[in-house]
């Protein structure tokens, strides 16, 4: 496929280098992101990330200050999960139909533990108004482990539908073959281009967002230029931030987490409103190996 290259006036819109109209008078600005929250498990002590309450206290503490209106969850083990973070009260919590996955590898550096579920899913702002759509099973090409997409249309003003992902991990960067993790990425691809091209063609304003684990933003990457191609049009996806080096981890540079935008809800994002939430921890000590990014778009 072509890659198609968004044009000048959306780049700089996501970028924050173009002015925009004023918004229409009692129209919502809401910040939507997304945020891996690396292995969080219901219970104390459980999991790859084995937290205590001080732990689950101090998420709830950045999630209060990150003050997301629609956050996309990735890493959580379940709605249970989700709700010590993000408090019931405060938001609707909403998590992947797929049934429980099975037992996965064992926890790096913590012999004897195991990779426990991984869903996804959303937490949304109580009173901001919204509806869930068929979660995204075939992403997970019928395989138990692999994670489905989760999708809702949020109804402040015009109507958004967002889609949370979390792609196979291992294939950050080119396209081998002999690696066993890119054809199954690459495999995801065809399914996530279905449903993109499905909300264009319905002319829906759409994101799609959450942990690509890809490093989508590198110029020529295969991956999101067989995505980003130009058929239909209004398919065409723009990354948010994606001038921006990532600053959570001193080795990792470049994101792998991303809210690509399709034409019509980037001409909604609010210029400059790109944002990587940073913990106030030394990096040894922050709560998750993810950090929250967002952006502001118009309802």
């Amino acid at each position: 496929m072509k890659p198609f290259f968004a044009s000048l006036a959306v780049a700089a819109l996501l970028s924050g280098c173009a002015s925009v109209l004023p918004a229409p008078s009692g129209s919502a600005l809401l910040k939507v992101a997304s945020w891996n929250l690396e292995h969080l498990a219901e219970m104390d002590g459980q999991g790859c990330r084995p937290r205590v309450e001080a732990d689950y206290a101090l998420l709830r503490r950045h999630a209060d200050a990150f003050g997301a209106d629609v956050i996309a969850l990735q890493e959580v083990e379940n709605r249970a999960a989700a709700e010590r973070v993000f408090d019931p009260a405060k938001y609707d919590v909403v998590m992947s139909t797929r049934p429980a996955s099975e037992r996965g590898p064992e926890c790096r550096g913590l012999p004897g533990r195991y990779i426990q579920n991984q869903a996804v899913g959303f937490a949304i702002r109580k009173g901001v108004v919204w509806s869930r759509n068929a979660d995204l099973s075939a992403l997970a090409l019928g395989n138990p482990n692999l994670r489905w997409g989760v999708d809702i249309t949020v109804a402040e003003g015009r109507p958004l539908r967002l889609l949370a992902v979390h792609l196979k991990s291992g294939c950050n960067s080119g396209r081998s073959s002999t690696d066993p993790d890119c054809p199954v990425l690459f495999d995801q691809l065809p399914v996530l281009e279905t449903w993109v091209d499905e909300r264009a063609r319905a002319g829906e304003a759409f994101v799609v967002l959450g942990d690509w684990n890809r490093r989508m933003a590198s110029a020529g990457d295969a991956f999101f230029d067989g995505l980003n191609d130009n058929d239909p049009a209004e398919g065409a996806l723009s990354l948010a931030g994606r001038d921006r080096s990532a600053t959570c981890k001193t080795r990792y540079r470049e994101f792998i987490d991303f809210i690509a935008v399709g034409v019509k809800a980037a001409a909604r994002v609010k210029p400059g409103s790109f944002e990587e939430y940073v913990y106030d921890q030394p990096e040894a000590e922050h709560p998750s190996d993810h950090c929250p990014i967002a952006v502001r778009i118009q309802g």
